[in-house]
């Protein structure tokens, strides 16, 4: 029998799923097969609608060898494992001749850790354990969380977080779940033969195709000890969101109440001499920590240096003193140990790493708003720690001895893929070098008509947003677009405070059109009342930029207050653009205008999810036309009209919003996205 070729084998899984062949789809998995078959590397970006996921995952099955896909978001992860590939398998499996074994992974604390669900949590208070069921009153909302726990315990098979539905609080589950680090392991735990996560890692070694997310990705690459099984092949879908995954997960935090918490769980175990030590060292961290002013650190304090190498010190003393004593009066002493070698391993590592000062980190002080009054003020400060840059470990850990496939939405910035490729730790494409990995990008387009389907619209006239300047002019605007729009509109604020400020205004103003605001209920809940409603409109920040799947009427307007640029006053990005700069580039295309850009194309990314969707992205920043940065920001969006009048753009919501009002009274569905 011939070999299937790679279309036929495409059409049949699009087919399984229920989906349409697009062009990009097609041109998707010719370039995916092509990069894995000469162990080269691709960035790939696929416009919403084109069956991105089919189009990796086809010429993944095809090939044979070993796949890690990892994606930064739940539903993407869920889509793959419950839809994308069951169907996949099926439907390839004649083709073929055998059928490809897959399997979730995720890090340890995602998943329900039976010592802990049995035996209870070392209790940081008082000596022995703390039976969580016994203490939390079964009337309680924690009490009633971990019966339910208790109960699914028995019937799930694979203990993980995401299948418990409804779900639970971090709090609750924080209760019986443990992070790889207080983790007894496998062979000491009474449990280990039953264990959860063990379970997990044993079907990821015997899979084919091993779907994880971001962050376990970056653990994989940082830490040096494996956590994914040996792989030939890398896919990498959500792309643009790896490089603030893999930073999150390199950034270490230091506040008072992680230390007094090592403190606490250190006592029970260690000689009352190394517990002293550390106690003076812990309440030496708090008094510097009062007085800490936010911002970036250029160089250490004397005050906080000496406070750090006390508790380096301390810690370092804690953990000999707790690994060479047994204390048979302490109730399940393993797992006390563990627990409180977790806590003072985890504050040792962080302050070392900043007492050592490596030039390619940034340290800063960051104060968050008090919570429980006065007596907890302190609690508001942590000292963080982050790399300058993650290109260079994403370079060395991610691109060597394997096929890396990298895609999403939005990759290509200011029209070329090398803003990205940079973040990524990539030479520009098509450079040559022994220590550059081979790349090309790959814009497969989409299947909409965006200068038919949308108007990219902005207000010129509006004055200049000034940093938390009144902007009565701006809320003007988006009060008479909200009204031309009848509702409908998607708000994405540079801010938290903005978005609060405008959907107060606007409530009152146009009390017709109910304004939901991001953080009084759920995101999921919050998206479905939107969807629901076409006279709704919903205002909030950063996820729902990047969050926000509303195909048809409800979303029509998608408003941009101004140009999301980082802070002036974030500590990591101002140190990043410096850094460029201090080398010779121009920082603020490099960092702010690159951020902006990604935000951007993904925010605008919003409005058009099926082929029968219309509308306007307006942002009301006069900027977007006015500066030199201006088209390097349009090159990254969708291709949709582009007007500055702002009776066009008025007129234009008004003709879909009653085109969608006809449509509904005609009891006409709505255009499904696939």
């Amino acid at each position: 029998m011939t070999k299937p070729s790679l279309p036929e084998l495409l059409h049949a899984a699009v087919t399984a799923v229920g989906g349409t062949e697009r062009p990009g789809q097609v041109t998707m998995a010719e370039a995916v097969a092509e990069a894995i078959d000469d162990a080269s590397h691709l960035l790939v970006q696929a416009g919403t609608g084109t069956g991105k996921s089919l189009g990796y995952l086809v010429p993944a099955l095809a090939q044979g060898e070993r796949v890690v896909v990892a994606t930064a978001t739940l539903a993407l992860q869920r889509q793959l494992v419950e839809r994308d590939l069951p169907r996949a398998v099926e439907a390839l499996h004649p083709l073929l001749r055998r059928r490809p074994e897959f399997a979730m992974l995720k890090g340890r604390s995602n998943y329900l850790c039976l010592h802990r669900l049995h035996e209870g949590v070392p209790q940081d208070e008082e000596e022995g354990l703390f039976d969580q069921f016994e203490a939390a009153a079964p009337s309680s909302k924690l009490g009633q969380d971990l019966l339910r726990l208790r109960d699914w315990a028995d019937e799930t098979e694979t203990g993980d977080r995401d299948n418990l539905t409804p779900g639970v609080s971090d709090r609750a589950w924080s209760q019986v779940s443990v992070s790889s680090r207080e983790c007894l392991g496998a062979t000491k735990c009474a449990y280990g033969a039953e264990c959860f996560a063990e379970m997990a890692r044993e079907r990821a070694k015997l899979a084919d195709i091993v779907v994880t997310n971001h962050a376990l990705l970056a653990i994989d690459a940082i830490e040096g000890a494996p956590v994914l099984p040996q792989h030939e092949v890398l896919i990498v879908d959500e792309a643009h969101e790896l490089v603030s995954r893999v930073t999150g997960v390199a950034t270490g935090e230091l506040t008072p109440g992680q230390v007094n918490r090592a403190v606490r769980r250190a006592a029970k175990l260690a000689d009352e001499k190394s517990a002293d030590q550390l106690q003076t060292a812990a309440e030496g961290f708090e008094r510097v920590m009062e007085l800490a002013l936010p911002g970036r650190l250029e160089e250490i304090p004397e005050d906080l240096g000496y406070a750090l190498m006390a508790l380096r010190d301390a810690c370092r003393t804690v953990i000999s003193a707790i690994g060479g004593t047994r204390d048979r009066s302490v109730q399940d002493e393993d797992a006390v140990r563990k627990q409180a070698l977790a806590s003072v391993e985890s504050v040792h590592d962080v302050a070392e790493r900043i007492t050592d000062g490596s030039e390619w980190d940034v340290v800063w002080y960051e104060r968050h708003e008090p919570r429980g009054g006065a007596a907890y003020r302190h609690s508001g400060a942590s000292l963080r720690v982050a790399p300058m840059s993650v290109s260079g470990l994403l370079r060395e850990k991610l691109f060597t001895d394997r096929s890396v496939v990298l895609a999403s939405a939005t990759l290509k910035l200011g029209g070329d893929f090398n803003g990205v490729g940079a973040s990524l730790g990539l030479g520009p494409e098509g450079a040559e070098g022994d220590d550059l990995p081979r790349w090309k990008g790959v814009d497969v387009g989409s299947p909409f008509d965006y200068p038919r389907q949308g108007i990219l619209y902005v207000a010129k006239h509006l004055a200049r947003p000034a940093r938390d300047g009144d902007r009565a002019d701006m809320l003007d605007e988006l009060t008479e677009l909200i009204q031309a729009a009848g509702g409908r509109t998607l708000g994405l604020f540079s801010s938290m405070r903005a978005a609060q400020l405008a959907a107060e205004e606007l409530r009152s103003r146009i009390p017709e059109f109910p304004i939901l605001l991001q953080g009084e209920e759920t995101l999921g809940e919050l998206i479905k009342t939107f969807a629901a409603d076409p006279k709704t409109c919903l205002f909030g920040t950063l996820s729902l930029w990047q969050g926000v799947d509303v195909p048809g009427p409800s979303c029509q307007l998608v408003v941009m207050d101004k140009i999301p640029f980082p802070r002036p006053d974030d500590p990591l990005m101002s140190a990043r653009q410096k850094a460029v700069e201090e080398a010779g580039g121009n920082g603020f295309m490099a960092v702010a205008a690159t951020h902006a850009a990604l935000l951007m194309a993904q925010g605008a990314g919003r409005l058009v999810r099926a082929t029968g969707d219309r509308g306007v992205v307006a942002v009301l920043d006069q900027r977007l036309a006015t500066a030199r940065y201006g088209s390097y920001l349009k090159a990254s969006l969708p291709d949709f009209w582009f007007t500055t009048d702002r009776n066009q753009a008025r007129r234009s919501l008004a003709a879909i919003d009653a085109a969608a009002k006809r449509a509904e009274t005609g009891e006409e569905a709505p255009v499904e996205t696939e």
